[in-house]
């Protein structure tokens, strides 16, 4: 079965470079293995990079030996929707991009909130 995004459409792929996703396939879908549900396609800011390095999760460094290569601001990334959680929380979520936003981010974080935040959604 293919994943659907939070409005129950097929998932549209969230970034290729960097690669990311749990599977590394551009995509943010996720499995029983995935213990961070890495679900909130999400776009990196230098605020928020830094919050998600003082919460002891440095996302700046590459470490090519997890095929990750470190980002900066701007970049597109599958987010654990526990650290998105998190620093919504403390006032610093990065926005994401809901059309690649799996909805298994809503058993964690209500449609309302993310949608506060997203690059791709207008509310009317």
């Amino acid at each position: 079965m293919l994943s659907e995004n939070v409005f129950g459409d097929p998932l549209e792929l969230c970034c290729t470079s960097p690669m990311t996703g749990f599977f590394r396939n551009g995509s943010c879908e996720t499995c029983e293995e995935d213990r961070g549900v890495h679900v909130v396609c999400a776009v990196m800011t230098d605020e928020f990079l830094q919050f998600s390095k003082k919460m002891g999760n440095d996302l700046m460094t590459a470490r090519p030996e997890y095929q990750f290569p470190g980002l900066k601001a701007g970049d597109s990334w599958c987010l654990c929707a526990f650290r998105w959680k998190e620093a919504w929380l403390a006032g610093c979520p990065p926005e994401v991009y809901l059309k690649a936003t799996n909805k298994e981010v809503l058993v964690h974080i209500p449609l309302e909130v993310l949608q506060k935040y997203a690059v791709d959604y207008n509310i009317k």
